[in-house]
């Protein structure tokens, strides 16, 4: 199990107390130190069974900067919004979690984070 998170995140270190509360074995990825390639995003991205512009953060000022909010959404366009998310990771939702059964999710909430403990191989 890895969680991505952005330490200075509320809802991400919620996320980890909740992890260590519960005795995860788990690894932590700093994703704005170490941010995801485009492949990378592609692959979170189908484990999450959603599209790029699903995770994006939309309040971001890179994404008011790139005018996000204009862009299609479609699957033309699909590859030009994991770009923008490997070139600007903080516009990457968080955190999340890629679970041991090869799932994933954007665990926000603590009942998104029990359901990826659940899942644990």
């Amino acid at each position: 199990m890895e969680i991505w998170i952005n330490p200075a995140c509320s809802k991400c270190r919620s996320a980890v107390r909740l992890l260590d509360d519960e005795g995860a074995d788990y690894t932590v990825r700093r994703y704005l130190d170490d941010p995801p390639s485009a492949q990378e995003l592609r692959e979170v991205l189908d484990r999450l069974g959603l599209e790029p512009w699903d995770i994006v953060r939309t309040q971001e000022p890179d994404a008011k900067e790139l005018g996000l909010e204009e862009w299609p959404r479609d699957p033309g366009a699909r590859g030009r919004w994991i770009e923008a998310l490997a070139a600007h990771p903080r516009l990457i939702q968080r955190p999340i979690i890629t679970a041991d059964d090869g799932t994933a999710s954007v665990a926000r909430s603590e009942d998104a984070v029990r359901d990826a403990l659940a899942r644990r191989g």
